[in-house]
């Protein structure tokens, strides 16, 4: 018995004095990085960088512009699945931690102990939020200990969903995707609510890997990681075995949008974004300005209209100047180096899309438009084509569709009035323009100059 009460005393001595030095040691450490911790206070008021956004009078999108694509949401916008989908991926003990997860940690520790590599790093969404926000990323054991007191100082400061809000606007998703909304927008074309459970699993896998678990450029592992982050939210009863088994089989649908421009007005974009950085500097792609034009969206795009249908009339008049390339087919002998090969032809204003020609005979050629699709040309579609000669001159009206194309050229096609049937085209070498004003106040009500902004030269 008194060997047993000394073995005791023995072992409450010992840790006494485990726990005095822990507390001596992160007493310590808070010293040491106190001076280097910043003020979280103003996270409430934090601006995130949005784009800067063009709009017409009838508020639709004329331009985006910004280097990081952002559309943020409030936390009650986020739906329940997608909450618990960043929990299960992230930080499952997020709404229990008061910043800092101990198991977490713990792990990482074991893990760095037993394979001396620094694999786990144990951050919780407090912690990301206090990584992303005021301190670098790298892996240091200073920056690790500073965001740890941070993160803490964090939850004193804020509710959970105000830092959850917080971390799923600033976090980076890949393809310049800054937050839940933006993401939900570029792989899907889609607002929150309206994203699958599959769709919400892949985006919540990202914040890992958000460029090598990409489902654009790296879809095998962005799969797995997708399947991953189901498992969590299937192992924790957030979703049945029956919703588990239905999205782990699902396909990846996931594909770029750009962002949704719903009138063409490239140079009265491009006056306002000079006039926003003549004021505002770089600024002005950041703070989230939304600036409202006089342009009538109606107006323009009959003005669009009116000028490439003018445009092209005219420049047919003038005849047909041949391909835009000639290669050797035999160079290009599947459909993803063809797709590439057009790639490098993007489409031109008015629908004119880059096609290869494949097979030429007297009455009908064989066009491959891309992604699979071929389409026939018949003498009718081309009988504008007479040769180009020089401005004043052309040369006889094709009788045969091979005298105008032939295998290996890369040519224009476009569809007709009412979306049928296709034709030769090409992009017209004419420039041209059109102002409406109007006559009340000298609003500019429709401004379009050249066939198409990206290819035109006229800016004056």
């Amino acid at each position: 018995m008194k060997f047993f009460l000394v073995s005791l005393r023995v072992f409450f001595s010992a840790a006494l004095a485990a726990l005095t030095l822990g507390v001596l040691v992160v007493a310590g450490a808070y010293v040491y990085v106190a001076p280097q911790m910043p003020e979280v206070d103003g996270l409430r008021d934090v601006q995130l960088q949005v784009p800067l956004r063009v709009f017409t009078r009838d508020g639709e999108l004329m331009a985006e512009y910004g280097e990081q694509r952002r559309e943020p949401v409030s936390v009650d916008e986020v739906p329940e699945l997608m909450r618990l989908a960043f929990l299960a991926a992230e930080d499952e003990r997020f709404e229990e931690h008061p910043g800092v997860d101990v198991v977490g940690l713990t792990r990482a520790a074991v893990n760095l102990i037993s394979t001396r590599e620094k694999t786990q790093g144990g951050s919780t969404i407090t912690m990301q939020v206090a990584r992303n926000f005021f301190l670098d990323r790298d892996k240091t054991y200073t920056r690790k200990i500073t965001e740890i007191f941070v993160a803490m100082r964090i939850e004193r400061e804020l509710s959970k969903d105000e830092i959850l809000e917080l971390y799923l606007n600033k976090i980076f998703l890949g393809q310049r995707a800054y937050g839940v909304g933006a993401a939900a927008q570029i792989y899907y074309g889609k607002a929150l609510d309206e994203l699958t459970l599959p769709q919400i699993a892949m985006i919540a896998g990202l914040p890992q890997a958000p460029s090598a678990a990409n489902p654009v450029t790296n879809p095998r592992r962005a799969t797995a990681r997708r399947n991953y982050v189901l498992g969590r939210m299937h192992d924790l009863g957030y979703i049945s075995t029956e919703d588990f088994e239905a999205a782990r089989q699902a396909p990846i649908t996931a594909r770029l949008h750009s962002a949704v421009v719903e009138v063409s007005a490239g140079h009265v974009a491009e006056m306002v974004r000079m006039e926003m950085v003549a004021r505002y500097g770089e600024a002005a792609y950041e703070d989230g300005y939304r600036v409202y034009t006089t342009l009538d969206r109606d107006m323009q795009e009959e003005a669009t209209r009116a000028l490439r249908r003018g445009l092209i009339t005219y420049d047919r008049r003038h005849g047909y100047r041949g391909p835009e390339a000639e290669v050797d087919l035999d160079e290009y002998p599947g459909e993803a180096a063809r797709d590439r090969l057009l790639a490098g032809h993007p489409r031109a204003g008015g629908g004119l899309l880059a096609g290869l020609v494949t097979q030429a005979s007297s009455n009908t050629a064989t066009v491959y438009v891309g992604q699979g699709e071929e389409i026939e040309l018949n003498l009718a579609a081309m009988e504008w084509a007479r040769p180009y000669i020089d401005a004043s001159r052309v040369g006889n009206a094709p009788q045969r569709v091979s005298q105008v194309v032939s295998p290996g050229h890369v040519i224009r096609v476009m569809r007709g009035e009412g979306g049928e049937g296709w034709s030769l085209a090409q992009v017209p070498a004419v420039e041209g323009a059109i102002v409406a004003l109007d006559p009340e106040d000298g609003a500019v009500r429709a401004l379009v100059g050249g066939y198409d902004f990206f290819r035109s030269n006229f800016n004056r």
